[in-house]
């Protein structure tokens, strides 16, 4: 993991099309503005996670639902 300090109005770039800009930090609160292209998806992480979940479990129904026409289909 990379560790960066910056303040009010500073920003990081990842790679060449992606900025981090803080908006502003109030106590233990930080504000971030990200510049991406539309076709960079940018989630919070409990967002990121909860779609991950989803996938899985669409997935698995997915399996299920082939298995139990298979047999029928058998």
């Amino acid at each position: 993991m990379l560790v960066l300090s910056r303040k009010k109005d500073e920003s990081i770039m990842i790679g060449d099309q992606i900025e981090l800009k803080i908006l502003s930090v109030d106590g233990e609160q930080v504000k971030l503005g990200i510049v991406a292209p539309k076709s960079v998806k940018v989630y919070r992480t409990e967002v990121y996670d909860s779609i991950q979940q989803q996938n899985k479990e669409a997935l698995n129904v997915s399996k299920s639902l082939i298995e139990q026409l298979s047999k029928k289909i058998l």
